[in-house]
């Protein structure tokens, strides 16, 4: 099972890089693979932060990129994996996109 953490990890890295270079449709490929492979395991810790890493980080690229209908939905989902793990990383993204969207509306 630990290379399919590794892999998920990698896609999430990958996109994340495709973001930051401006290739929205790449990083969303690369999300939805790590999401793709995520979704098979079993419910644990890891699991649940990579979870929490990658809706945070789908929602952050769809906000930047234009608006699909999708990313309210990446959002719940990577605030509540973020509250539910309780990680440091995941929870300070989770309030950052919080906060952004608070000064949006």
């Amino acid at each position: 099972m630990r290379p399919a953490y590794l892999s998920a990890a990698r896609h999430l890295q990958i996109g994340r890089e495709y973001a930051v270079q401006g290739d929205a449709r790449r990083a969303l490929a690369a999300y939805h693979s790590a999401l793709g492979l995520l979704r098979t395991l079993p419910p644990e810790r890891t699991r649940d932060v990579l979870l929490a890493h990658t809706h945070l980080a789908f929602y952050q690229t769809l906000a930047l990129g234009g608006s699909t209908g999708d990313e309210q939905t990446h959002l719940q989902l990577g605030v509540s994996y973020a509250r539910s793990t309780r990680d440091p990383l995941a929870r300070a993204i989770a309030e950052e996109c919080l906060s952004g969207l608070d000064t949006v509306l």
